[in-house]
């Protein structure tokens, strides 16, 4: 009776740890990989990689959720040792290309022995263009999730902003990107 107890009793513990609650969503990774200054990252499998563009280390597109008339991106940016400014300033500037109404939410967590600072933001973005940043018009219903990786060569900003619907989508698949980030 005992070896039937016990053998029970490590039965329910490994289907309690089969049943574990995946976090990530079950995100696939593509091939795809990104780097720069000494930070490498994966890139979600639906996402597509962009042409090059001014002051960006990559820029990915993301597909539409269903509901939204158009997709998101995520761009990344390095601007050199030592430039760009610090964690702060960059959050605070990215709050300020929205009118909020959620956020911002900011964490703090070490990833692969990297400090990496993350943020989410939701309202009407004021979706700023140009060298001086105006707005071209507001977009409500808009999120950004951000990651601001202290990397061996400087920081290094990831910025994901799109419709709500579509962001939510993506969500677990930026969590990935960022728990894919090493040096």
């Amino acid at each position: 009776m005992k070896h039937l107890t016990a053998l029970a009793l490590v039965a329910g513990l490994l289907l309690f740890a089969g049943c574990k609650k995946d976090t990530t969503g079950s995100v696939e990774m593509g091939e795809g990989k990104g780097s720069v200054a000494g930070v490498s990252w994966g890139v979600p499998k639906r996402w597509v990689p962009g042409a090059e563009r001014p002051m960006r280390a990559a820029t990915y597109t993301i597909p539409a959720a269903e509901g939204d008339t158009e997709g998101a991106e995520c761009a990344v940016f390095y601007f050199g040792p030592g430039a760009g400014g610090d964690v702060v300033s960059n959050i605070d500037r990215w709050v300020g290309q929205f009118e909020p109404t959620s956020g911002p939410d900011k964490a703090l967590k070490q990833v692969n022995e990297m400090e990496v600072t993350t943020v989410r933001i939701g309202g009407a973005y004021l979706n700023p263009s140009g060298p001086m940043m105006q707005s071209t018009g507001k977009k409500p219903g808009y999120r950004l999730l951000g990651a601001i990786a202290s990397g061996p060569q400087g920081s290094v900003f990831f910025k994901m902003t799109g419709p709500e619907k579509t962001i939510g989508a993506a969500e677990g698949e930026f969590e990935a990107l960022v728990g894919s980030l090493s040096k």
